[in-house]
């Protein structure tokens, strides 16, 4: 059973449910190339529209660009291309909407800012059952958000996250986190000490780790989203913070 998908310009990623064993998998479908295409016909004219090339106005402003017979003909092909994959996203994306309606804690989970049917699906599925975990700083070791560890010589070491679980939900987290940023000031302003203090990389996985912590508190207690709460990393601890960190 397919349970998500999710498009950007440079790929798709189908999310699937194995009914016979409840176990998740997903699936990517690159097609990165022609798309990629369409970015470079665009550049070429001295246009940087990157994501803007694929909403209705950008595609109307490269359908009017004047070029060659041949730079022409790529255009309308990777055009006719694009207008094939939509039907199939809107039809994936309209049953990710039904599924998230037939459960309150996915719902639950959308009351949470930049957190949409997609990311709150896939989430619930994934990790299965909140009272799997403890506490909320093993969300992130789960999902393979927690920096690795070399320690030699009395010195500590941290390097890259251990990238364990599911790279698909760690993309979403990490994306639905960006769309809170984006949205909430208090996330804004999380995000912009976090990047200036380290890096834009890290600030983006570090915030993803906290939405994925926040809301396995929010599924684990019953509630939804609220401004006034900060959720810790130990259950039935709140207003600590630990667990965003």
């Amino acid at each position: 059973m397919i349970i998500g998908v999710d498009y950007h310009p440079s790929f798709q990623t189908i999310a699937f449910l194995m009914e016979e064993t409840g176990e998740c998998g997903e699936q990517e479908l690159n097609h990165s190339d022609g798309l990629n295409q369409l970015q470079a016909l665009a550049m070429n004219e001295g246009y940087r529209w990157k994501k803007k090339l694929f909403s209705e106005q950008g595609r109307a402003q490269l359908e009017k660009l004047a070029l060659a017979p041949w730079a022409s003909r790529r255009r309308q092909e990777l055009l006719e291309l694009l207008d094939r994959m939509n039907p199939t996203i809107a039809e994936l994306t309209a049953a990710v909407e039904r599924e998230a309606r037939k459960r309150p804690e996915v719902l639950r989970l959308m009351t949470h800012p930049g957190v949409g049917p997609l990311t709150a699906l896939a989430y619930v599925l994934i990790i299965g059952t909140p009272t799997r975990f403890q506490r909320g700083k093993q969300i992130g070791t789960y999902v393979g958000m927690i920096p690795s560890e070399d320690s030699s010589a009395g010195k500590q070491r941290l390097g890259h996250i251990s990238k364990q679980g599911s790279s698909l939900l760690r993309f979403l987290l990490v994306e639905a986190a960006q769309a809170a940023a984006r949205i909430h000031p208090d996330w804004r302003r999380r995000y912009m000490h976090l990047a200036m203090r380290r890096h834009k990389s890290i600030a983006k996985v570090a915030m993803g780790r906290k939405l994925a912590i926040r809301l396995y508190w929010m599924w684990r207690n019953g509630c939804e989203y609220s401004p006034s709460l900060e959720f810790g990393s130990y259950a039935g601890q709140l207003g600590t913070g630990h667990g965003g960190k």
